[in-house]
């Protein structure tokens, strides 16, 4: 299945491979980029990482190192929000791309959307006509959060990268973003290992019956509703399996046994009281 990932066109014309490895959570003492190049190894060719999770050295060496043609890659990183506003985040994305050691992103998003959104925005913006970025979007944008902030931009967001897995299908929050065309990108897509999810019994007759584990059912359920899904894994096994979710199809009937899942609630909610302050506090030039 190497190099053979299915990709999604987003709404600027950009086509976006439709799986891609996470690597939140991923120290950046080696562990990072050794994972990297496992993925990259294994055929991923989509790789999420953001300022926030302090390894984007470590994913752009282990990217130069792979020897894989750059526009053969889709790189996303992510924008803090102490950089919020039009010169902060002009000066946040050379810093990425910096670390990176990259001469563009293909993909860059608002990361918590709170805060100068849009002087945000605006400095993105003009970044992807600069070339920097060619695609640019939002993440943990909740429906109201969506109707705040979308509803004044000029240029819509290609994706909102959100919580998102078969106990939390975001219903709302879908139908908004279905006008402008913009994809949903889930992270969490097998719910951080949840158990519950992960031995819940429909989940484990599928894979019974496909012959496939757990991960793969929910990240194929997900990948046939459109949405780009971004599993995180630092096991060998497991970084090549999560790819392998090609080679078979759910049913209509299967679809609609998986759906009926939603609990319509997620582990974390953006619209909270002190959420916004809490993530404020979050330094991310700390060792700069």
């Amino acid at each position: 299945m190497k190099n053979m990932t299915p990709t999604i066109q987003l709404n600027d014309g950009n086509e976006m491979p439709a799986i891609g490895f996470g690597t939140f959570q991923i120290p950046a003492d080696g562990s990072t980029y050794k994972a990297v190049s496992e993925a990259l190894k294994a055929g991923y060719r989509h790789i999420d990482t953001a300022v926030a999770y302090f390894n984007e050295a470590e994913v752009g060496q282990a990217v130069r190192d792979s020897g894989i043609p750059r526009d053969q890659l889709w790189i996303t990183s992510k924008l803090w929000l102490q950089d919020y506003g039009i010169e902060p985040t002009t000066r946040a994305i050379d810093l990425s791309l910096k670390k990176l050691g990259l001469v563009y992103l293909d993909l860059y998003l608002i990361h918590q959307p709170y805060g100068d959104v849009p002087g945000a925005w605006q400095s993105m913006v003009t970044a992807q006509q600069a070339g920097k970025i060619r695609s640019i979007g939002v993440s943990n944008m909740t429906p109201k959060i969506w109707q705040h902030y979308v509803t004044h931009f000029d240029v819509k967001p290609a994706v909102n990268q959100v919580e998102f897995n078969p106990l939390f299908q975001q219903h709302e929050l879908r139908k908004l973003m279905v006008d402008d065309q913009v994809k949903l990108e889930a992270w969490a897509p097998l719910g951080q290992g949840n158990q519950a999810l992960l031995t819940n019994p429909i989940v484990v007759a599928l894979a019974n019956k496909y012959q496939k584990d757990a991960g793969q059912i929910i990240l194929r359920f997900e990948t046939q509703l459109g949405v780009i899904v971004l599993p995180k894994s630092t096991h060998s096994a497991r970084i090549s399996s999560n790819l392998n979710i090609f080679d078979f199809t759910l049913n209509e009937d299967e679809m609609a046994q998986l759906a009926s899942l939603d609990t319509g609630k997620g582990r974390h909610d953006p619209d909270a009281p002190g959420v916004q302050e809490m993530l404020a506090a979050y330094d991310v030039h700390a060792d700069d």
